[in-house]
């Protein structure tokens, strides 16, 4: 079928909207007509190079939509609504039988080539070319191919550029919170970075009972958002906030999270963790960045240091409790819109991305 796509041919852009034709549905995948998707700091670190990835290729990886066709063997049917999320988790590898999804070896491998679960790219361009695939997803579309395994199905009345932010920003945010971290009640939590997975991170802190919420960024009505979310302190994230957190807390916080991707804030991040604390690292940093800690604290002081990628989360278990959260108002998720765009305002909505103005804007049909 014919349908429109947001394209990237070079590191730095501009991203060019472009006619593509879809190939039907291969074994186990679906035809869906994308609803809305998310402008992440996933997608602008391809923009940017800090995370390469084979071009020409179709960005957008933190969509919704509804399913139009399916495949042979998809365990879905036409009319479901979909949250898209960016490992096609492959359900037989090792990593997969050991509940860990978010490290399918197959996935992986897929993602980094560009590609579906299969190994097909399912998109075709005017002259031939067959543009790669954003995470499985290439969500920045009208219409997309995806594997089936990507997909969990969601209430229809869940609006699309709501449901969206599922696929990425709650799965990581609430999942570093509530499986990586294991933040439970009264505990003293610090948020280093407040973009939609920061956010999503303290809604979900508030949620599993932290009595202490510390949000800590540069952007001064990204901390009044934080405030209004359920933060019980914001701090500006300068050379201090170690000192400023530690104060607060009574000698450091119990659990860290930090979303930057920031080698030096990850230090701090650290730094404000307390005795026997957790620090955990969801931002992707570019791959030649290196972080530097003090080793004897990892021993005498019990500390652990871990990532945490897609959450540490199952999707298919995770976003139906996620969505049974935020329906029944415990995680506003909502609250971290901050614009609705087409796919012609992408090139504007990523300015306003790199530069900490947007939380989490949407392209919407």
């Amino acid at each position: 079928m014919r349908t429109r796509g947001a394209l990237l041919t070079a590191v730095g852009g501009p991203l060019e909207i472009v006619d593509l034709e879809l190939d039907p549905p291969g074994p186990g995948e679906l035809l869906v007509r994308i609803g809305a998707t998310g402008l992440c700091h996933s997608d602008l670190s391809v923009l940017d190079g800090s995370r390469v990835r084979p071009l020409p290729m179709v960005l957008g990886h933190e969509a919704a939509g509804e399913v139009l066709e399916v495949g042979p063997g998809a365990e879905f049917a036409v009319g479901d609504h979909v949250v898209l999320s960016f490992v096609p988790a492959c359900g037989g590898c090792r990593r997969c039988a050991s509940g860990r999804p978010a490290l399918c070896e197959p996935g992986g491998a897929a993602n980094r080539a560009g590609t579906l679960l299969s190994g097909a790219r399912r998109m075709r361009l005017p002259d031939g070319t067959r543009p790669h695939h954003h995470l499985g997803v290439s969500g920045f579309a009208e219409h997309a191919v995806v594997s089936g395994r990507s997909a969990t199905r969601v209430p229809a009345d869940l609006p699309f550029e709501v449901a969206a932010l599922f696929g990425c920003a709650v799965l990581t945010g609430a999942g570093a919170v509530l499986h990586s971290a294991g933040v439970g009640p009264g505990e003293k939590v610090a948020v280093f970075g407040l973009g939609g997975v920061g956010l999503a991170a303290l809604l979900a802190a508030r949620a599993a009972g932290a009595t202490t919420v510390i949000a800590v960024d540069v952007v001064a009505h990204k901390r009044e958002l934080a405030l209004r979310l359920g933060a019980t302190h914001a701090l500006d994230g300068g050379p201090d906030v170690v000192g400023q957190v530690r104060e607060l807390t009574g000698g450091g916080a119990d659990k860290v999270i930090d979303t930057t991707g920031v080698a030096d804030v990850l230090e701090r991040a650290y730094r404000a963790t307390d005795v026997g604390g957790t620090t955990v690292a969801v931002g992707l940093s570019p791959p030649d960045r290196v972080v530097t800690l003090p080793a004897l604290g990892l021993v005498a002081e019990e500390r652990t240091l871990k990532g945490s990628y897609l959450g540490s989360g199952v999707p298919r278990r995770d976003v139906p409790r996620f969505v049974d959260l935020y329906r029944a108002g415990v995680l506003p998720v909502h609250e971290l819109l901050s614009g609705r765009l087409s796919l012609d305002g992408l090139d504007a909505g990523f300015a306003r991305l790199a530069s900490g103005e947007a939380v989490r804007q949407v392209v919407v049909r």
